[in-house]
């Protein structure tokens, strides 16, 4: 498990990361980066086990919900990046931001 910036995430979305949004679906659906998908944080560990092997870009708001579904993930082998800053920092720094549920 690791932690990266909103930089490191936009060049890893260019390349095609996998983008998972910790956060509630209320929240999500206010305002995510383009591309997440929404699993929240209770659902991580059972959704987890399809990602063994993988790696798997995790944020939420500021990102102490992302480290910690990391962390979980860490456990069921998976290559988990925990955004820090979060959407937070992704929309302060003027990047798009996506309303609505996808």
């Amino acid at each position: 498990m690791r932690e990266a910036t909103t930089e490191e995430l936009e060049r890893a979305l260019a390349e095609g990361a996998r983008l998972v949004d910790v956060r509630s679906p209320g929240e999500f659906a206010e305002g995510h980066v383009p591309g997440a998908v929404n699993v929240p944080l209770e659902q991580i560990p059972d959704a987890g086990r399809e990602w063994a092997g993988q790696r798997v870009w995790l944020i939420c708001q500021s990102g102490a919900r992302s480290l910690r579904a990391a962390q979980a993930l860490a456990a069921l082998d998976v290559a988990a990046v925990s955004v820090t800053g979060g959407t937070a920092d992704w929309q302060h720094s003027g990047r798009p931001v996506r309303t609505g549920t996808n």
